[in-house]
């Protein structure tokens, strides 16, 4: 079982008793407008925090003094496993925005990755458009490396057509941390 800790947060595995503090922030379309996905109700919730609690795919973030659960990281390895690469998203509460949580947890995630489990690099990828994301991977020292014109789409037109967005890569190597 994962149980990372900083200054002031707790990233560890999901539990399924998560679901109310994860219904919070996925529950509002303003929180997912560049994920896959649209909202979540209170029994979707329930599963999604039951299904993530069965691996660590997902980690749940904490503040340390309270244990209320104010976001998630994903952090997966990537194939080849022999190239020793990881990816990081994030999704947090937006009551909790503008206070460096997500700063310090990825911070966080990025040095267990690197020190804990031999990775080499870490990548992460997010839309153009959604500056927040953008300059928080920048404030983890990450690099964009690049742009993917028009490479995925998770809504459509109410005809069925693909709302085609673009994506930024970013990353970070061990050396660079």
């Amino acid at each position: 079982m994962i149980l990372i800790e900083s200054k002031r947060l707790v990233v560890r595995q999901f539990k399924p008793e998560d679901w109310r503090d994860l219904h919070e922030y996925l529950s509002q379309e303003s929180v997912l407008e560049y994920e896959p996905g649209t909202v979540s109700n209170e029994e979707e919730c329930k599963s999604i925090a039951k299904e993530r609690s069965k691996d660590n795919l997902f980690l749940a973030v904490c503040l340390k003094d309270t244990n209320k659960m104010i976001g998630h990281i994903y952090f997966s390895q990537k194939e080849p496993r022999e190239f020793l690469t990881w990816m990081i998203g994030y999704i947090f509460n937006p009551s909790y925005y503008g206070q460096g949580y997500a700063t310090e947890a990825c911070r966080r995630i990025l040095k267990y990755g690197f020190e804990e489990l031999g990775a080499h690099r870490v990548i992460a990828l997010c839309n153009p458009e959604n500056i927040a994301s953008w300059r928080l991977l920048e404030r983890l020292s990450m690099r964009r490396e690049g742009i993917f014109m028009k490479e995925v789409f998770f809504k459509t037109t109410g005809n069925g057509q693909p709302v085609w967005q673009d994506t930024y890569q970013y990353a970070i190597l061990k050396e660079e941390l």
